[in-house]
């Protein structure tokens, strides 16, 4: 008997109104999977960082919502927008501690920690058109269990990290941090502590 060609097989099922069943693994089809969209999802009130208050206090334009949006569509334009002010960012700044005790949050500086890349990352995209409400500070600790301070940009396609330690930018579930609180869509100077479950949607 001579033997139909695969494609051909699939075709001629497909014509005859009878559904192929495609296998899964490296000989087979298989459609692929899409990952679902979980987001953070904030959780009961908490208290901002000191030091952001301190901040707030100095620099008021930075600290209120403008340019809300209900959602933020990332086309591959912003997306490559976002990846160049992360790297930018992070090449800008050399990296240095507070001194014990006096932890100070600030943005446009040469020298700075977490949270200086953070605000000065927040405050370029802001500048450039991006909704102040999908662009979140949020406080982490690291894997070492050292307190760390991230942007989180909440899109269509998830939540997004940028982060100083890497110019990759990767969705929150898959960073090596410990969520623990992170700023309000609806107020900046409100926080919440982040649930470890998120949300879908």
């Amino acid at each position: 008997m001579s033997r139909i060609p695969f494609a051909c097989a699939v075709t001629l099922m497909m014509l005859s109104g009878v559904s192929p069943a495609l296998a899964i693994g490296p000989g087979g089809l298989a459609a692929p999977t899409q990952k679902k969209i979980i987001h953070i999802a904030a959780a009961k009130p908490t208290l901002a960082p000191f030091a952001y208050v301190t901040f707030c206090v100095a620099h008021g334009d930075e600290c209120h919502t403008r340019n809300a949006a209900s959602t933020l569509a990332l086309t591959p334009n912003l997306m490559r927008e976002l990846r160049r002010v992360n790297a930018e960012v992070n090449a800008a700044i050399m990296p240095m501690n507070d001194a014990p005790g006096r932890d100070s949050w600030d943005m446009d500086v040469r020298y700075g920690d977490c949270e200086d890349y953070v605000l000065t990352k927040r405050s370029r995209l802001t500048k450039l058109g991006w909704p102040a409400n999908k662009l979140r500070i949020a406080v982490t600790m690291t894997r070492n269990n050292n307190g760390h301070a991230v942007l989180v940009v909440s899109t269509d396609k998830g939540d997004l990290v940028l982060d100083n330690r890497m110019d990759e930018i990767k969705n929150w579930q898959d960073t090596d941090l410990q969520w623990l609180k992170i700023q309000s869509e609806e107020n900046p100077l409100f926080w919440n502590e982040v649930s470890a479950t998120g949300r879908k949607g």
